[in-house]
């Protein structure tokens, strides 16, 4: 009896973290190459990004009827914090509005997918009326984009419906914390987790390739991985490594903060570490692990010298449902929505360094801005 007594905490921790590890039943991932224009140009990705802001507002509209039990079944969750749902289904309409008028502030009456929006009620009446292409070059991207934009909103629901008794990415606790959601128009950073990789693993051949196109990210690695790394490699090699990069704490071991007693050891831990062996590129920020933090963690943070970066492009590159070129084409189709924003990706996986080249390729002389690291306010 004993035996089973003590059993009990490493069953426990082992079912809470899958609990917390475990992504949405669907994963949404489009197929880019059925949008017949080129994203090449400032009209070209304003074009695209109206095209997109068209199909998903309709899908969050739609959502607005569902009431809790309804919810439940479709997201298959067993609780629904209605507040939660209510005050960012807000959010979203706003940063559509915005953003469709960003998309819009060039139309000419030629253009497709120009509707006269002036306000938010415009805006919902606009979209929500709009049905289909008037051009049938985009009949088989708009089928898709139906699919895809109805099951990337489950996704969104259901961090909404769960926030904050189990926390996420999906809203801030305090201005200490960051998604860019509210940065200028076309500005993304990109931001990698989990690593770093063994000696010439994945975040080698990542860095490397993001200094041959001038990108400067941000790294958020774990204590129990750097440690090792840095007693294999050395503190300058490892230094080397991260040159040109921010390199930012993800706690000492990915395990959720929201009901870890040790979690504030965890960020200590994690921090010390690299401002003692990396100083040349620390970085000010700390990203917690599955996006989950104590609710009132803000004062804890500020008197470590610590902002949260949260993101609001989750590539779901660690997802087994998703190959690289759904990640890649899943990304773009973000950007257009979003317009802005902390892309998610891991540099433990191999998805993110074949996605990154593709979403410059793609986005090239866009107006898309990658923003360096170095100019983040920390």
């Amino acid at each position: 009896m004993r035996s089973r007594w003590l059993m009990m905490p490493l069953l426990l921790s082992l079912l809470t973290g899958a609990l917390h590890a475990a992504g949405p039943q669907l994963v949404a991932a489009p197929q880019r190459d059925l949008w017949p224009d080129s994203l090449g140009s400032n009209a070209g990705f304003d074009r695209a990004s109206r095209a997109e802001l068209l199909v998903f507002a309709p899908a969050l509209a739609e959502s607005e009827s569902m009431d809790a039990a309804t919810l439940m079944t479709r997201l298959k969750i067993k609780q629904v914090d209605e507040a939660s749902v209510a005050r960012l289904r807000k959010q979203w309409w706003q940063r559509l509005l915005l953003n469709y008028q960003a998309a819009s502030a060039a139309c000419v009456s030629s253009e497709p997918f120009c509707l006269p929006v002036h306000d938010l009620d415009g805006f919902r009446k606009a979209a929500v009326g709009f049905t289909a292409p008037a051009e049938a070059r985009y009949a088989s991207w708009y089928d898709n984009a139906l699919t895809f934009h109805r099951t990337y909103l489950d996704e969104l629901l259901r961090l909404a419906a769960l926030f904050p008794r189990t926390n996420s990415e999906v809203d801030v606790f305090s201005p200490r914390e960051i998604t860019g959601s509210d940065w200028p128009d076309r500005h993304f950073q990109l931001s990698f987790d989990d690593g770093p990789t063994a000696i010439g693993g994945g975040t080698d051949r990542l860095v490397t390739m993001l200094r041959e196109h001038q990108l400067h990210a941000l790294f958020f690695v774990l204590g129990e991985r750097l440690q090792p790394r840095l007693q294999a490699a050395g503190r300058d090699a490892m230094a080397q490594t991260y040159k040109g990069m921010c390199v930012g704490a993800h706690g000492w071991e990915h395990k959720s903060h929201s009901g870890w007693p040790q979690w504030q050891d965890s960020v200590i831990r994690s921090t010390a570490l690299i401002q003692a062996q990396l100083p040349e590129v620390q970085s000010p920020w700390f990203r917690p692990p599955f996006g989950q933090r104590r609710a009132d963690s803000a004062a804890f943070f500020q008197a470590q010298g610590l902002r949260v970066a949260l993101w609001n492009i989750d590539s779901q590159d660690w997802n087994s449902k998703v190959d690289a070129d759904q990640v890649r084409q899943r990304v773009l189709t973000l950007m257009l929505l979003w317009r802005r924003g902390v892309i998610l990706f891991h540099d433990i996986h191999d998805k993110a360094q074949q996605a990154v080249p593709w979403l410059l390729q793609q986005t090239h002389d866009a107006g898309v801005v990658w923003t360096d690291c170095h100019d983040l306010d920390g």
